[in-house]
């Protein structure tokens, strides 16, 4: 397999306190700002800050841009599904947390 068929592969560690602006959130995404944009009006993410200008995403919103994107590019989902798709696994992932925490009990 040569070089141009490898895709890069991004690791790290999102930390909480960490803030991104809009055009830093579309750069780590690879997507248009148009894009987000329409993510916080579907409700999907919400920036801090009242002004497109002053917005500030947490890195919930960078990992939840991500799966968005997974879900439209991959899956074909429109903005409404994919906000409804990442509200089930996010409850999902949280009723499995509560079961790995009643185990331990």
């Amino acid at each position: 397999m040569t070089s141009h068929h490898l895709l890069p592969v991004h690791t790290g560690t999102v930390i909480e306190d960490d803030s991104l602006t809009l055009e830093q959130l579309c750069h780590a995404c690879g997507v248009h700002t148009d894009w987000v944009i329409s993510l916080v009006e579907e409700s999907i993410i919400e920036p801090q800050g009242e002004e497109i200008q002053v917005w500030r995403f947490s890195g919930d919103s960078l990992v939840r841009v991500r799966s968005a994107l997974r879900l439209h590019r991959d899956l074909g989902v429109n903005l409404a599904g994919i906000a409804l798709a990442l509200d089930l696994m996010e409850e999902l992932e949280n009723l499995r947390n509560e079961l790995k925490i009643r185990g331990r009990n």
